[in-house]
């Protein structure tokens, strides 16, 4: 049985947004809400690339046609945004305003920020729970969500609940927080709540909810990836470089070529080619040439449904991502 996680009265809600990575949690999420009777037509995906709609430097060039695949399997919205640039722009800010945030509606397609104060990045997000110095959760991720909803007088219109995939075992930090709780965009004219109905929930169940609905895991946890954070996640292990460096050898060089330039390294001590030194890549993603083609390609080819459906190498494997 899968433990509740302060249900919510969901027929309170005129709208469901999930905020979908096409990773394992948040579609173990999206499939839990569908169980529970929530209407495909009441939710919507939101998505935020974090390269920005831009050449592919951090993330997985498949992951938006993954995501696409499974809207139009399961039948729900599905709504991209990003911050102007990406990962790429907001790194090498010099003097210049954070960049503005687009965000697709039903209407098409609103912006907002873009003029804040100049300032200076030119260094890696730091390997932190402190999202103050992990600046990519919240510039690429976080803030573009909470951009997309309070500049849409929709959602002044009728309670939103917003579903995100954290789950407590994940880390300490994750465990500490609330599965329900008033969203970060939420005020006396705007009514959001925040729900993580996966947050009590083990690795195993997740993997049993997707087992059961049919759907191909992200191509990541096929090749030996434990978690879907970008393919050049700044939180990526010893074996996570060593299987970049190997298999998608100009991804690994843009970052190390990075590093370099700005003379400062991801983690610090030790740069990302020496990471890979230490690691020993994934013998999955040298298995599945199908999944590793698929990976490197942004136009989805392969079905969403995997008949038979197998538990990927990554499962219970390598969790090295975002605590």
């Amino acid at each position: 049985m899968i433990a509740p996680a302060s249900l919510p009265d969901l027929g309170a809600y005129r709208r469901f947004v999930v905020a979908f990575s096409g990773g394992k949690d948040s579609l173990a999420a999206l499939l839990h809400l569908l169980s529970l009777g929530v209407p495909a037509q009441a939710i919507e995906l939101h998505h935020h690339d974090v390269d920005g709609q831009g050449p592919t430097f951090m993330d997985w060039p498949c992951t938006p046609g993954y995501i696409c695949a499974i809207a139009e399997h399961l039948g729900t919205a599905l709504y991209v945004s990003w911050r102007e640039g990406g990962f790429a722009r907001e790194l090498a800010r010099d003097e210049a305003p954070t960049a503005a945030i687009v965000f697709e509606t039903p209407n098409g397609f609103g912006r907002a920020g873009g003029r804040g104060p100049a300032g200076t990045r030119g260094l890696f997000p730091q390997t932190s729970p402190d999202l103050r110095v992990r600046w990519c959760s919240p510039a690429l991720k976080i803030d573009v969500l909470a951009a997309a909803i309070r500049n849409q007088t929709r959602f002044s219109h009728g309670r939103t609940l917003v579903i995100t995939g954290e789950r407590a075992e994940e880390s300490p930090s994750r465990a500490r927080y609330a599965a329900l709780e008033p969203h970060r965009t939420s005020t006396l004219s705007r009514a959001v709540d925040h729900w993580r109905p996966v947050h009590p929930w083990t690795e195993r169940q997740v993997w049993d909810v997707l087992a059961r609905s049919g759907i191909r895991p992200h191509p990541a946890y096929v090749l030996g990836w434990g978690r879907l954070s970008c393919r050049a996640c700044i939180f990526g292990s010893p074996d996570q470089w060593a299987t970049l460096r190997l298999v998608f050898p100009s991804a690994f060089q843009r970052v190390a070529a990075c590093e370099a330039a700005s003379g400062k390294t991801i983690h610090r001590v030790l740069s990302v080619t020496q990471l890979a030194d230490r690691g020993t890549p994934f013998p999955a993603a040298m298995l599945h040439l199908d999944e590793l083609a698929q990976a490197d390609d942004p136009a989805w080819r392969l079905s969403i449904l995997a008949d038979p459906w197998t538990l990927p190498a990554g499962a219970f494997g390598d969790h090295a991502g975002p605590p």
